[in-house]
């Protein structure tokens, strides 16, 4: 098990030192906050990144095509007949 480029042993080790210094019963309140923090954090993102999509999609719909002269103009100045 390999997590943040922690091992398993290691983890074990700081949940050890974890469990010594706030006590079991304070440790399930951290974890519990973490577990709440991080549910906030992607709701959050997932939104914003909704909300971001959203607008980019009413931006395509909205967008002006361009007229068939400055395409002509930009072939030829490629090159392309």
């Amino acid at each position: 098990m390999d997590f943040l480029g922690i091992g398993g042993g290691e983890i074990l080790v700081i949940m050890l030192i974890a469990v010594l210094l706030w006590g079991p019963g304070r440790i399930v309140e951290i974890a519990r906050g973490a577990g709440k923090i991080i549910h906030n954090l992607k709701s959050t993102t997932s939104e914003f990144t909704n909300q971001i999509s959203k607008e980019l999609e009413e931006e395509k719909k909205n967008s002006v095509d361009k007229p068939e002269g400055i395409e002509k103009v930009e072939i030829y100045k490629n090159g392309s007949t």
